[in-house]
């Protein structure tokens, strides 16, 4: 997987006067079933999160509230995406490091993503996910 397949992926928006409206289906407007979501909130200002890659994972970042933004590397190229839109999010292939930081005040970060928790699928150590890549 490269760079390439990571990408920027517009969800429905259904606007009305007394609010928008906007809905995810697995394997319809991601592409996978979603069986994990979870959420990141309450970052402080200047910290980080993720710093690791998948092996098997497939994951669906939406920036439900705020802003904050996605840095993703496939071990040849490195890319910086913002997200500040609840009708866009970004899908991050496995095999791809990421790192989530630039948190505005009152962020909110949802993840879906296509398994359940495994620590076995994380690489957490740089080294050895560029290591990884390479040998691919």
């Amino acid at each position: 997987m490269a760079l390439a397949d990571c990408r920027l992926l517009g969800l429905p928006k259904i606007a009305d006067h007394r609010g928008n409206l906007t809905f995810i289906e697995g394997g319809r407007h991601v592409p996978f079933q979603i069986e994990r979501v979870y959420y990141l909130y309450d970052v402080p200002g200047g910290a980080e999160r993720g710093g690791h890659a998948h092996k098997q994972l497939h994951q669906f970042i939406i920036a439900m509230s705020g802003s904050f933004d996605v840095v993703i590397d496939d071990g040849l190229e490195r890319k910086r995406v913002h997200l500040n839109r609840s009708y866009n999010g970004l899908y991050l292939c496995p095999m791809t490091w990421r790192e989530l930081d630039n948190f505005s005040s009152g962020s909110v970060c949802m993840v879906l993503a296509s398994r359940h928790y495994d620590e076995s699928d994380y690489i957490r150590d740089y080294g050895e996910f560029t290591a990884t890549v390479n040998r691919a």
